[in-house]
Formats: C-alpha cells, sequence, structure tokens
C-alpha cells in the first residue's frame, strides 16, 4: 500500500512542478491530457478565465471504439486537434500533467499536431 501511496504523491509533485510554470491564455489555452488504464481524456483550458474550451474522452459515444494504446492515442489527438481547429483554437501549449512525454501521451501530441494545432 505505501508503494501506491509513494507512487501518487510522486506523480502529483511531478504535475505541481509542471503547473508552476504552464498556464493557458485566451490566446494559448493550454492543453493538458490525463490517462487511466482503460480511458483518455483531453481538455484545453484558458486559465485566466477557468473555462474549457474544447474537451474529448474516449468515454464519448463516437470516440468509445478507442483503446488506449498509441495507434487510438494518435486518432484521439486527430479528433481533439480538429476540435480545437473548429473552435478556433490554433495554437496551444501542452500539459503532459506529469505523465513521462513517451507512448500514449506523446502519440495524442503528435496527433493534435498533425490535425494542424501548433504547439
Amino acid at each position: 500500500m505505501n508503494r501506491i501511496i509513494d507512487k501518487n504523491r510522486k506523480h502529483a509533485r511531478r504535475k505541481l512542478h509542471i503547473r508552476k510554470s504552464i498556464s493557458g491564455t485566451a490566446l494559448r489555452p493550454r492543453m493538458t491530457v490525463f490517462r487511466s488504464n482503460l480511458h483518455m481524456y483531453a481538455q484545453v483550458i484558458d486559465d485566466t478565465t477557468g473555462m474549457t474550451l474544447v474537451s474529448a474522452g474516449t468515454v464519448e459515444k463516437e470516440l468509445a471504439g478507442l483503446k488506449n494504446n498509441v495507434e487510438d492515442a494518435a486518432k484521439f489527438g486527430e479528433i481533439l486537434g480538429k476540435r480545437c481547429i473548429e473552435k478556433g483554437v490554433q495554437t496551444v501549449v501542452f500539459d503532459r500533467n506529469g505523465y513521462l512525454y513517451h507512448g500514449v501521451v506523446k502519440a495524442i501530441a503528435d496527433g493534435a499536431r498533425k490535425a494542424g494545432v501548433k504547439f
């Protein structure tokens, strides 16, 4: 049990360390990613107003077929990127939310870039 508590505590410290230096504005909102064992979620947030501009998650009906792997994460990122472009969001600041920038997290970012969102 202590191993799990330490793991969560380390993740929370990494997350806070990243969030100290990253914040989203109206011109350049923050794209944050969350992944669990089964699902992926992403939001584009304007931190000055506290509003979520765009969101996507694999629990939605149209994204329900996507699994939490690299290939599907790239598709997920493209869908998120298209939603951003539709809402008028061209550039974002990427918040990896304490996760390492590889695998699923990197695939989501690359998919969003492929859709036309600039980081």
